[in-house]
């Protein structure tokens, strides 16, 4: 009996688990297809897009630029797809699996703190969630929602800004008692600079003038820590001077634990906090437009 002729999500499911797979022949086997009927597929999806997908010309299947572009959208399609079908059967309820994906320091002090609230809430949600202050792909990493501090990148993510707050230079008394106080930027020549183990989008420590022109002064120092939270942990323990958010050191500042330093010549530069996540509108799965707007309501930075 002739097979039917495959509707467009249909053809997009096939593709994704042709990549998913690996091989044709794995994918034929996991959709329950034989392998040359899967090959049929492919080429007429590519036929009918007028662009080639995956490149043949080795035994390792690999994407084009296009099927790059073509696997992302359809993984997201069968997403929004799936979250459809979910929500329809469930009265658009709030409920399954929810992945977060979190910067630590925010995920320590709001995220964590706040998910009691949350699942009490929605208690058909279940929320799965992992600190890192790695940027992640989404897709890659099959994550809703990645809470990212700083500068975003270019991409077809969409974001929300929950917060931002300054930035300011802190050191703890102890380190201050042995090392001395800092009055010009030019003094921290003289210390021991924290620096952290990625790459970040300003390449030292930023100040400005009385003139208010920028300063920027090179990160020396015999400490690189891999996160936020344990640079907060570092300078507390007085092993050197950091630059941190205000928001994440403030009970510190306020308890006396840590000592802002060069204030004057502070640029004034905020950091800002988004949360980033697939899709949109009225397709976005409700799990994850419910845990949006709590965010945005409980946090404060």
């Amino acid at each position: 009996m002739a097979r039917p002729e495959i509707n467009r999500s249909g053809e997009i499911e096939v593709f994704v688990c042709v990549v998913e797979a690996g091989s044709f022949s794995a994918a034929a086997r996991a959709l329950r297809m034989t392998p040359s009927a899967v090959s049929k597929l492919i080429a007429r999806l590519e036929a009918r897009l007028g662009a080639r997908l995956i490149s043949r010309s080795t035994r390792r299947l690999q994407l084009t630029p296009e099927g790059v572009a073509f696997h992302d959208r359809g993984m997201r399609i069968l997403a929004d797809l799936d979250a459809a079908e979910r929500e329809a059967a469930a009265g658009a309820a709030p409920r399954g699996r929810l992945r977060v994906n979190s910067y630590v320091p925010f995920g320590q002090h709001r995220l964590m703190p706040l998910l009691p609230r949350f699942l009490e809430r929605y208690p058909e949600i279940s929320v799965e969630a992992v600190l890192t202050d790695s940027v992640i792909d989404l897709l890659e990493e099959r994550a809703d929602v990645a809470i990212r501090a700083g500068p975003l990148r270019v991409s077809r993510l969409v974001a929300r800004k929950l917060g931002q707050s300054r930035m300011v230079v802190v050191a703890a008394p102890s380190y201050l008692e042995a090392r001395g106080t800092p009055r010009t930027p030019a003094d921290l020549s003289n210390h021991n600079l924290l620096d952290f183990g990625f790459v970040r989008h300003i390449d030292g420590l930023p100040f400005i003038d009385p003139d208010g022109a920028p300063i920027i002064v090179p990160i020396v120092g015999n400490a690189t820590v891999s996160d936020g939270e344990a640079m907060r942990l570092t300078t507390l323990a007085g092993a050197g001077v950091a630059r941190l958010a205000r928001w994440h050191v403030e009970p510190d500042i306020a308890a006396g634990r840590l000592v802002p330093l060069l204030e004057e010549f502070n640029p004034g530069d905020e950091e800002l906090t988004h949360a980033v996540y697939v899709g949109q509108g009225k397709y976005l799965p409700a799990r994850v437009r419910a845990f949006l707007d709590f965010l945005a309501a409980a946090v404060r930075l």
